[in-house]
């Protein structure tokens, strides 16, 4: 579980409500919760949202909450020493040995990769294939990411328009004063709520899947680039060096620390 998105997400929270404690008292919090406004705001914007998508787009948008709880499964380092240890097979043994080494490999892409390679497939065509899969993927992935961002975009307009209404009905009576102040807070509850949905949930949703797709882009661009590699020949220490130019200079460092600097060998 990625600890910072479920903390974030809990704080925000805690602190709302602190904020609004400490302000008014505890009784006031009470006056933030407000039925016919939560209907008009959430409501609104989800069926808003709704509207510019399909029925399965709106659903895998709402499961898409729990990846944002996930951790990555992207191990940057044991990728690049498995490709390493794949340049050293095939340069010792031939590119046809990789065909028993892809079938214990669990990553598809890589498995396919290695494949094309092992039936003779063109270099220029095996980039193709595989740029084409992980651009799939990467559109697949920034739709998702799209439907928080709408959905964070209809939530204060949904709470102006339930801000208006209230306005309208309050207008509507200005003969008793004494409800006036009421109303107008009623009102701005749905102004609240709005901003709330936005920039309590849709913004870090939509910021969090866009990060975890453009890790895994990276991921499988270096794998790509290893196969790529592989194919060519080239000599395992250089491909090793050519794929730690992924790393950042933290992971780098630990990478050749755990493998030592230039660990790839070959001739």
């Amino acid at each position: 579980m990625d600890i910072a998105s479920l903390v974030g997400l809990v704080m925000g929270l805690v602190i709302m409500l602190i904020g609004i404690a400490t302000s008014g008292g505890i009784q006031t919090i009470g006056n933030f919760i407000d039925v016919p406004s939560v209907l008009v705001t959430f409501g609104g914007a989800f069926m808003a949202t709704m509207a510019t998508v399909t029925m399965p787009e709106f659903i895998n948008g709402l499961k898409s909450f729990g990846l944002i709880l996930k951790l990555p499964p992207f191990d940057t380092g044991t990728l690049i020493k498995q490709i390493v240890d794949l340049s050293n097979t095939a340069r010792k043994e031939g590119l046809l040995a990789l065909e028993e080494a892809a079938h214990g490999i669990e990553e598809p892409l890589l498995q396919k990769g290695l494949l094309l390679i092992v039936d003779g497939t063109e270099p220029e065509l095996v980039k193709g294939i595989m740029q084409a899969e992980i651009d799939a993927m990467n559109d697949r992935h920034m739709s998702t990411a799209a439907f928080w961002e709408t959905l964070g975009a209809m939530g204060p307009a949904w709470g102006m328009i339930g801000t208006l209404i209230g306005l309208v009905n309050m207008l509507q009576n200005l003969s008793d004063s004494a409800s006036l102040g009421p109303s107008m807070a009623t009102a701005l509850i749905t102004t609240f709520y709005g901003s709330l949905l936005a920039n309590w949930v849709c913004t870090p949703c939509n910021s969090k899947l866009k990060g975890q797709n453009a890790a895994e882009y990276a991921y499988k661009s270096l794998m790509i680039e290893g196969l790529l590699s592989i194919q060519a020949g080239e000599n395992p220490r250089v491909t090793e060096e050519k794929l730690k130019a992924f790393m950042a200079p933290a992971d780098r460092a630990a990478y050749e620390a755990a493998n030592g600097d230039g660990s790839g060998g070959g001739e």
